[in-house]
């Protein structure tokens, strides 16, 4: 696992990157396009399965010739760093462990509410929504990664 700085320098142009939001029940991902400029949520994973997360994020690394893993990093409002953010930490560096391209973590302080309030400016129902908000968070979180990569 690496910096958002040092994330940025191992970074070429024209390579896609994959956002993931890891939430309490499921696990959202997103995906940019090549020019890393815009995020699009892709779907979600059930947490349950956590198990099998490598095998899916490698199967998604390949099928969209992923560069690069963006994982969000739940800060508290304050800055703190809590039980939540441990293990976003810990998650990440099992999967930089396991899969060899560049991983970091990214503040993903209020993607949920973005991305609920983004859905909601969508005019999509209530219970989609929920079902959805991982990956739209995901896509947050990557949308400010990929905002913050580009300046």
């Amino acid at each position: 696992m690496i910096t958002i700085n040092e994330f940025k320098n191992k970074l070429s142009s024209g390579s896609r990157l994959l956002g993931i939001d890891l939430g309490t029940k499921r696990i959202g991902i997103a995906i940019s396009d090549y020019n890393q400029k815009i995020a699009t949520p892709l779907q979600t994973l059930d947490k349950s399965k956590q198990g099998k997360l490598i095998d899916e994020l490698e199967s998604i690394i390949t099928e969209y010739d992923i560069k690069g893993i963006i994982i969000g990093n739940p800060i508290n409002m304050d800055g703190t760093y809590g039980k939540s953010s441990q293990s976003a930490k810990d998650i990440a560096i099992n999967i930089s462990n396991k899969i060899d391209i560049p991983v970091s973590l990214w503040d993903e302080r209020l993607s949920t509410v973005g991305a609920f309030n983004l859905s909601s400016e969508l005019d999509i129902n209530v219970s989609k929504r929920e079902k959805d908000i991982d990956k739209f968070a995901a896509a947050f979180i990557l949308q400010g990664a990929l905002d913050f990569i580009q300046n």
